[in-house]
């Protein structure tokens, strides 16, 4: 037999075991307190039509898509985000809805990179979308729903970082630079090169000024002190101080909550993902080099599809949740394994008898033949 049957492509693998019931144990808390706040489960399709994610959304690059055609031609992607499927469900569902529509979701992602440093090119995403809400109230909900899901989940010690793209668009709106450029700022601030930065702002001929306000952007992190010292960084530029004032009233009603402690701010926070229009998040710990949490507002991505709704929405990368809590040593509960009732030839009906009952009362048992009858079987 060929050995390569047995082993899995890489950047996927197999979970099994312990290991799987934690993480279904894990899934289920989650689950339970984004339903708490009264999301409904949807399921949309692991794999969509190309445009889905196309460029112009502002999703995944095409290069680490999974593309593949149907029989009729069309270009078909294994989905690498489940925002936009969720954009696409409301604005074909739920067109003409008003009142607020609140989604949750559980699925594996599949991406294909070649850059991978660990990470895995098919991983299980859990997210939650409030589409209808443009409110700074819906910004907090969400915020804490997160903080309310990791803490369910066993996590103790985490930071949810929060920004709001609004501010970086309003500086490289002010410094005149167009969307082409943007991206490429953004991609050289979200990798931490800030002299590449530095270097495409100056190939512009960005004046000083704004040259040095958008580098700034990445120091302005940490507690509230951040937003002080934002507004200094833009006085007079009024759309990047609406996104200051968008982040102290959340800051506010995040207060109300009871959920203070665990929120940091950071101006230099930006997405991959073009189709962010405000407030963001990610979340941090121990233990994971990336985000476990990412999320934020994108009140432009249904228009794409046809519906003019603001919408926001986070999803947690399970698998680094899962590293997250193995590395802290911290304990997943799990359901007990099934106990085990041995049985002979001579009293099968009776064991069997016994089985069905404890079953029929929630338990749960294997039935399997004694060890001197399953070694003189193999024989």
């Amino acid at each position: 037999m060929d050995r390569k049957l047995v082993h899995t492509p890489e950047g996927v693998r197999d979970i099994y075991g312990e290991e799987y019931a934690r993480k279904l144990a894990v899934e289920r808390l989650l689950m339970e307190k984004v339903r708490a706040y009264g999301y409904e489960d949807i399921q949309t399709p692991a794999f969509e039509f190309f445009d889905v994610f196309s460029r112009e959304v502002g999703t995944t690059p095409s290069r680490e898509l999974y593309k593949f055609f149907d029989k009729e031609g069309n270009t078909l992607v294994l989905r690498p985000d489940f925002t936009p499927s969720m954009a696409r469900c409301a604005a074909k569902y739920f067109m003409e809805e008003d009142v607020p529509i609140r989604f949750c979701y559980l699925g594996n992602t599949f991406t294909n990179t070649s850059d991978l440093q660990g990470k895995l090119k098919e991983v299980t995403q859990m997210g939650a979308e409030l589409i209808g809400d443009g409110s700074v109230e819906a910004d907090a909900e969400m915020a804490a729903m997160v903080i309310g899901a990791l803490l369910a989940a066993g996590l103790k010690d985490f930071q949810l970082s929060i920004g709001n793209v609004e501010y970086f668009k309003g500086i490289c709106a002010e410094a005149g630079l167009d969307e082409e450029t943007e991206l490429e700022l953004r991609d050289y601030i979200s990798g931490k090169n800030y002299f590449g930065a530095e270097e495409l702002l100056q190939g512009r001929e960005v004046p000083s000024g704004c040259r040095e306000a958008i580098l700034k952007v990445t120091e302005l992190f940490g507690a509230t002190d951040a937003l002080v010292q934002a507004k200094k960084l833009v006085a007079g530029n009024a759309r990047p101080l609406r996104a200051v004032e968008r982040l102290e009233k959340l800051y506010d009603v995040l207060c109300l909550y009871g959920v203070e402690k665990y929120i940091s701010f950071d101006f230099g926070m930006l997405s991959k993902y073009n189709y962010y229009t405000g407030v963001i998040y990610k979340a941090y710990t121990y233990g994971v080099g990336d985000a476990l949490v990412k999320g934020g507002r994108y009140d432009t991505l249904l228009g794409r599809f046809g519906k003019d709704a603001p919408a926001i929405g986070f999803m947690v990368v399970i698998d680094d949740l899962m590293a997250a809590l193995s590395r802290q040593n911290l304990p997943v509960e799990i359901p007990q394994r099934a106990e085990v009732v041995e049985y002979t030839p001579a009293d099968y009906r009776e064991k069997l008898e016994q089985v069905l009952k404890l079953r029929m009362d929630g338990h749960k048992v294997v039935l399997r033949a004694a060890a001197e009858l399953e070694t003189s079987r193999r024989q």
